[in-house]
């Protein structure tokens, strides 16, 4: 059995499409079709039942991955191992989102540098990276949304403490204690900054601890939590930060937390990376040295 039909053969049954697995191989979409038919011949079974948005194994086709994927991923570690022996740079290609990844990811990863490794970083929410990253764009992503299907898979790799913030004034008019005794009512006449019109960060938070959707609408929106906590320490309002992002603020007194609730709301970032992928030394390498700085990332 020629191996090239069986790694064709494991792509499509991870990517579930004949034109994302075409995109992958560097194939045509009528070539992919073409490996997976003389395939299935030489088998005389089918491996796949084609539908209207992509392809779905028989369970034929799932028996034959089980059975083939490792082993195929095993032959590209051994060569990855064999060319991780030349000279040169090997560049690996990073996503996330933009506050996380400048200021988590980007600088553990930069300590890979004096082993060969360059870094290119992308940013976006995490379907943009996702999407990416199943497209062949990326090496790694870092998301907050665990994928799903064969095509990709993760690893968790820390939870962050989501924080209520605001500017020093705003807080100085609630006084201590108005916010356990009059709950989230009190905080409807200070503004609201987010990262999006649909105050994702907010609305978490308002369902976490007030068992609540918040009442206002954005007042500042700025597709970026720096700009977030620039803005909010500036005075324009409150705002729900990453704890990392706005320690140094806190403790400067440039913002104030205006609640401690018992169980903080939590995100988990996840590691993703396309299944299969980790045979090669220098995702396995960024991606084992991230996952060791996290137990460090409180």
């Amino acid at each position: 059995m020629d191996l090239a039909l069986l790694r064709t053969f494991v792509t499509v049954h991870r990517a579930g499409s004949f034109t994302r697995a075409a995109a992958l191989l560097g194939l045509s979409q009528p070539a992919v079709t073409s490996q997976i038919r003389t395939l299935e011949r030489q088998l005389g079974r089918p491996l796949f039942l084609r539908q209207a948005r992509g392809v779905t194994p028989t369970t034929i086709g799932d028996e034959l991955a089980q059975r083939a994927a490792p082993h195929l991923d095993a032959l590209v570690e051994i060569a990855e191992a064999g060319l991780s022996e030349e000279p040169g740079l090997r560049t690996l290609h990073v996503a996330g989102p933009p506050e996380f990844t400048s200021l988590r990811a980007l600088p553990a990863l930069t300590r890979l540098l004096p082993q060969g490794l360059a870094l290119r970083a992308s940013f976006g929410n995490a379907e943009e990276t996702l999407e990416g990253l199943a497209a062949g764009h990326h090496d790694l992503a870092i998301t907050t949304a665990r994928p799903r299907g064969r095509l990709l898979s993760s690893t968790p790799l820390c939870d962050e403490e989501h924080v209520l913030v605001a500017g020093v004034r705003w807080a100085a008019r609630l006084g201590p204690g108005a916010l356990r005794h009059g709950g989230a009512e009190v905080l409807e006449p200070i503004p609201v900054v987010e990262v999006h019109e649909s105050l994702p960060l907010v609305t978490r938070y308002w369902a976490s601890v007030f068992d609540a959707k918040p009442a206002a609408a954005g007042a500042v929106v700025a597709p970026d939590l720096r700009a977030v906590l620039a803005a909010v320490a500036a005075g324009a309002g409150l705002a729900v930060l990453p704890r990392y992002l706005c320690e140094t603020a806190l403790e400067e007194g440039r913002v104030v937390a205006l609640l401690d609730p018992p169980v903080p709301p939590l995100r988990t970032y996840f590691l993703a990376v396309r299944t299969g992928t980790l045979g090669f030394a220098h995702i396995a390498r960024a991606q084992e040295w991230l996952l060791r700085a996290a137990v460090n990332w409180a």
